[in-house]
């Protein structure tokens, strides 16, 4: 499951909701968004996090390991995004010995 080949994540998400952080913070910086490419890698950023992913594929669900920054600390995690019914992402970021991140859901 790494091949991009018939996933229909890829491309650039918006975020427009998470469990833990409203829409004023997500866009605190520039419109929060989440990127799967290709090539294996992707990108995303909310608030004061910006970071760079590698990335696994299915047809609906991208697994990704991810490193960036959180106010110039650096943090680290891994995570899924799986497609909905309704044509929206469920993103599950989980950093780095947290069992389960901040639910949040994207648009294309």
């Amino acid at each position: 499951m790494s091949a991009a080949a018939g996933c229909e994540l890829i491309g650039r998400w918006r975020i427009v909701e998470s469990d833990l952080w409203d829409r004023d913070y997500l866009d605190l910086v520039e419109p929060a968004y989440m990127t799967f490419a290709k090539n294996g890698r992707g990108e995303f950023a909310f608030g004061v996090v910006n970071a760079t992913t590698e990335l696994a594929y299915g047809q609906r669900i991208v697994f990704f390991n991810w490193t960036g920054f959180d106010e110039g600390d650096e943090i680290c995690g891994s995570g899924s995004a799986e497609l909905e019914d309704d044509g929206t992402i469920e993103i599950e970021p989980a950093t780095a010995g947290s069992a389960r991140g901040a639910g949040t859901s994207g648009t294309r």
